[in-house]
């Protein structure tokens, strides 16, 4: 684990590096807290802070405020080394985010086990951000293809309609559908309906720009929709994706198989106002008609007030 030393006193340093490097800890040494604060804020910075309380430029309580303010998941352990004893100096410390310290002179053990309890705590903080972050990431993504859930993309897609009212910008939504997938998973198996599901899902994704977005509706089904899209760039876009899609048959664990898709577009104009509902089921009408029309096409209509 990485450890900052902040001191002025290279006499200090030195005995304090010598005992961390044979703790196995990573070293940083800054010489006064100007130094320190810019390594602090840099990436990576660690989370185990030895400071000085007084040092040229920025001094140990005043870094401890700082380091308190940065919006940070991970948490930063601060131990402060100080001269001061008085009971009114250290309640300030601590005050201003030091989580312990420790008096000048000290002995090495005890700065060991000191440590010891600010490594347990960062340790402990690393992992329940790694458990918040998988417990969000399965709130919101779809587990199988790694892109939104129905949940998120119907969010995503209110706030743009949102937008698109707001800028007087088009909108265009589109619903994708796997052609006879059903099929695919009674003659393959449902292993490789879902080899297909996700190679169908990053085909698509390559040939949407990056501020477009696609989420699982539902099943085989697909919700995309693409910002700031006249009616004749939705098509464009649409008839990209579904030539790519069907260009090559997908390789699966029970061999190969081709794969063509259907897509319906509801394309809002410039500013025109519609609720999500009878949006979608516009954009299902064309999904409808593209798969009645013989499938492996692209199906659009315009959302007229």
């Amino acid at each position: 684990m990485k450890i900052l030393i902040a001191d002025d006193d290279p006499l200090y340093r030195r005995l304090i590096k010598k005992s961390l490097l044979k703790w196995e800890y990573e070293v940083i040494e800054c010489g006064d807290g100007t130094e320190a604060w810019k390594k602090i804020k840099a990436k990576n910075a660690p989370n185990l802070l030895i400071l000085d309380w007084v040092m040229p430029g920025i001094d140990g309580v005043d870094i401890c405020r700082r380091v308190r303010e940065l919006d940070r998941d991970s948490y930063t352990y601060i131990l402060l080394v100080t001269s001061k004893n008085k009971k009114e100096d250290i309640i300030l410390g601590m005050e201003a985010g030091a989580d312990d310290y420790i008096n000048k002179p000290f002995y090495p053990h005890e700065l060991k086990v000191r440590l010891r309890a600010g490594r347990r705590i960062v340790q402990m903080n690393t992992e329940l951000v790694k458990a918040r972050n998988s417990l969000h990431k399965m709130a919101t993504v779809d587990a199988l293809t790694g892109i939104w859930n129905r949940r998120m993309i119907l969010d995503a897609l209110k706030v743009e309609m949102d937008r698109s009212i707001r800028k007087k910008i088009p909108l265009s939504v589109a619903l994708m559908d796997i052609d006879f997938f059903k099929r695919v998973n009674d003659t393959y198996g449902h292993l490789a309906g879902d080899q297909v599901l996700c190679e169908t899902v990053n085909r698509v994704r390559s040939k949407l720009r990056s501020y477009d977005s696609i989420g699982r509706y539902g099943g085989e089904e697909f919700l995309i929709f693409f910002q700031d899209c006249s009616m004749d760039n939705a098509w464009k876009q649409a008839e990209r994706i579904l030539s790519f899609v069907s260009k090559k048959p997908m390789n699966t664990s029970e061999g190969i198989i081709p794969v063509t898709i259907s897509i319906g577009i509801c394309v809002l104009n410039k500013g025109k106002k519609i609720d999500m509902e009878p949006l979608i089921k516009l954009t299902d009408e064309a999904l409808y008609r593209a798969k009645k029309n013989g499938r492996n096409r692209v199906e659009i209509t315009i959302f007229e007030p």
